[in-house]
């Protein structure tokens, strides 16, 4: 699941990044970057820590 979950964000980011480039979407780029945000920060919350 962990591993879906980092592809969706790196996705999404390379949209957005596409996006801010090429000024596409306007509005549409900032949320994106906002579930982006939330996908990171969902990750670290529901994750099972650091493996020693």
């Amino acid at each position: 699941m962990g591993n879906l979950l980092w592809s969706i964000i790196v996705v999404l980011f390379v949209f957005w990044l596409i996006g801010l480039l090429f000024h596409i979407g306007g509005a549409l780029i900032h949320l994106v970057l906002v579930v982006i945000v939330i996908l990171i920060v969902v990750n670290f919350l529901t994750g099972r820590g650091a493996r020693i």
